[in-house]
């Protein structure tokens, strides 16, 4: 926690932080599934050693797996991929282009829910 410094940051700051966290490190990671069955436990824990006073690990939790999902760009990595590649109409190059796009998109909403939605319900 001190290599992030979480400890220092407010509730929005550990929610970006950790959504960055998690959208990288799916890359190594086959199915979302996987990802979070190994990194929500560990989550869990960090969001209990947090010193930030209001924040709730079960909320935080929460809006932390859904982050485990965003990531859009590999083709061959979910399901929807796999099959509109197979149509042979679309190349890798426009998955990636298109993904990260809507990976970057879909990571500011999450901080714009964090910082508006979800903090007026109390998660973060």
């Amino acid at each position: 926690m001190q290599w992030f410094g979480l400890n220092q940051l407010a509730g929005i700051g550990i929610l970006a932080v950790m959504a960055l966290f998690l959208v990288i490190i799916h890359l190594g990671f086959a199915s979302a599934t996987a990802l979070a069955s190994t990194m929500i436990p560990i989550i869990i824990a960090i969001m209990q050693k947090v010193q930030t006073p209001g924040i709730s690990v079960l909320g935080m939790t929460l809006l932390l797996q859904f982050a485990v999902e965003l990531r859009f760009h590999p083709a061959g990595q979910f399901a929807p991929g796999m099959l509109a590649y197979g149509t042979q109409t679309f190349v890798v190059r426009d998955f990636v282009r298109t993904g990260i796009a809507i990976t970057v998109l879909a990571y500011v909403l999450t901080l714009i829910f964090g910082a508006t939605y979800w903090r007026w319900l109390g998660y973060v």
